[in-house]
């Protein structure tokens, strides 16, 4: 760990901690949520607009934080140049960064109702519970990855229909949310490959530790497909038509870059999370859209 002192903390670090990159994910989810409602969003864009500033900004930035400040000897080997370990967010600034963060949530999401509020403390106690010990989810890449593509994908999503909808969302979107979450246990697989050594040296069983970078990559892949498919065949017994015909073009590219992945993992899961993750989250807004029709 960096000796490096500071006597404040600099907004730049603390907004590197947050990883705007990863709020993506939910901030997405969020969105299909609310399409696949089918309500009107004719009134409710200040909710959805509060919906997607919790999703992002807030959990999930929260869950980063949580990560980092648990993760911070991990990422000493891995990532040296990260805020806390490189000293530019010092001391248990991190830890009391992610408690605030988590309190500011929850205040954001008492104004979304029971169901927003209610989805916020699911979603900030999977993100605890992933990172801190005792449980440490995340020292197990089944559990860990589960949590995670469940709080990504499925818990957005649900939250979401909820919200626009006035109520508890229909079994058609609480299964195709569902189906969405566990594919993306594939994709938090892929994101585990660049984190292998100080993984394998502090004690994280992620799946490339446990089951090698080949096997844990074909896993991620039929982890990521079997969903998909699944959500083609639901659709398509539904009634509808181009959604599934769109999502099934979709998966022929994602199918396409694993067969490249799959030629050297190790090198090529973060090529993959570049080039087949897109076609896997449009297929999600595919899906919604059907569902949105079918409402």
């Amino acid at each position: 760990m960096s000796g490096r002192t500071l006597t404040r903390l600099d907004p730049s670090a603390v907004l590197e901690l947050f990883k705007p990159v990863t709020w993506f994910p939910p901030v997405w989810a969020f969105l299909c949520g609310a399409v696949a409602s089918g309500a009107s969003f004719e009134g409710k864009w200040g909710y959805l607009a509060l919906g997607l500033l919790l999703a992002g900004p807030m959990v999930c930035a929260t869950s980063q934080a949580v990560n980092d400040w648990f993760d911070r000897h991990v990422d000493a080997i891995n990532e040296p140049d990260r805020p806390i370990p490189s000293g530019r967010i010092p001391g248990r600034w991190g830890l009391y960064i992610a408690i605030f963060w988590s309190c500011m949530s929850l205040l954001v999401a008492a104004a979304l109702g029971p169901w927003g509020f209610g989805a916020t403390v699911v979603a900030l106690i999977l993100a605890w519970i992933y990172s801190a010990p005792p449980l440490r989810l995340k020292l197990n890449g089944w559990l860990g990855c589960t949590a995670t593509g469940l709080s990504y994908e499925t818990l957005p999503w649900i939250t979401a229909a909820a919200i626009m909808a006035g109520g508890a969302p229909r079994a058609e979107v609480l299964l195709i949310a569902l189906l969405y979450g566990i594919g993306a246990h594939g994709i938090m697989t892929l994101n585990d490959f660049k984190a292998i050594e100080g993984d394998r040296r502090t004690g994280i069983n992620s799946l490339p530790v446990l089951l090698g970078p080949e096997r844990a990559a074909l896993v991620a892949c039929w982890m990521m497909a079997v969903p998909q498919f699944v959500v083609v065949g639901l659709l398509f017994a539904w009634g509808a038509v181009l959604s599934p015909i769109i999502i099934l073009a979709l998966i022929g590219v994602q199918v396409w870059a694993m067969r490249r992945m799959l030629t050297d993992p190790r090198k090529l899961a973060p090529w993959y999370n570049a080039t087949g993750v897109g076609p896997y989250v449009l297929g999600m807004l595919a899906a919604a859209f059907a569902l949105r029709a079918m409402a």
